[in-house]
């Protein structure tokens, strides 16, 4: 696929924020090596990273979240792995006030006239056990969604890490249930690790904006 023909459009002009969960699941045991959850997935952020940066040169936003959550704006690739190597996993993951945050900050910036003109991408990487009743994320979402202006406007991919089956289906109902909740456009879409190994980067920001 050549991205400066299909879909650079799309990915170019566009803000994108990484959320990464650094809560206790994440040093979990990921594949049958004992690597960690937490070490299989801090390459994958990196590469993802770099190539977000691609898209959006003044740097990302990068957010590492358990009970509490630390925000990096304007982060470079660069320094993604500084950022990494001072902290370890611990706690528990409350995904629900970082994407707060992460929705309301687009939206702060949208009315101030300092988002992207093709709006943004939230990437969330996580183990899954989140300490959130699913309504509270979902209810994020939906909120979210019913401020924007086109579908296309903003993403936010939930890259799962591990496979636990009820991070499996609290995903899938985020995945195939927000309209059907009252959101006016289907804004989350998920997608394991495993699965990034078998497509290209820049199919994940495709799907994430367009699926």
């Amino acid at each position: 696929m050549d991205i400066l023909l299909e879909g650079g459009a799309v990915l170019e002009k566009r803000d994108y924020t990484l959320i990464v969960d650094v809560s206790e699941s994440m040093a979990m045991a990921g594949n049958k090596k004992g690597q960690s959850r937490w070490e299989l997935m801090r390459q994958s952020i990196l590469e993802l990273a770099t190539y977000c940066e691609h898209f959006d040169p003044d740097g990302i936003t990068l957010y590492l979240f358990a009970e509490e959550f630390k925000r990096y704006d304007r982060i470079t690739s660069d320094h993604v792995g500084e950022v990494f190597e001072n902290h370890k996993p611990g706690g528990k993951a409350d995904l629900a006030s970082v994407l707060k945050d992460a929705t309301d900050s687009y939206f702060a910036r949208r009315a101030t006239e300092q988002s992207q003109p093709n709006g943004e991408t939230i990437f969330v990487v996580t183990g899954g056990e989140i300490i959130n009743p699913l309504l509270e994320v979902k209810r994020i979402l939906i909120n979210a969604s019913n401020q924007l202006t086109h579908e296309e406007e903003l993403a936010v991919e939930m890259i799962r890490v591990g496979s636990s089956d009820t991070a499996t289906a609290f995903f899938k109902v985020l995945d195939d249930e927000l309209t059907a909740s009252g959101a006016r456009y289907n804004i989350c879409d998920t997608v394991s690790l495993e699965d990034m190994e078998e497509i290209s980067l820049t199919d994940v920001l495709l799907r994430a904006i367009t699926d």
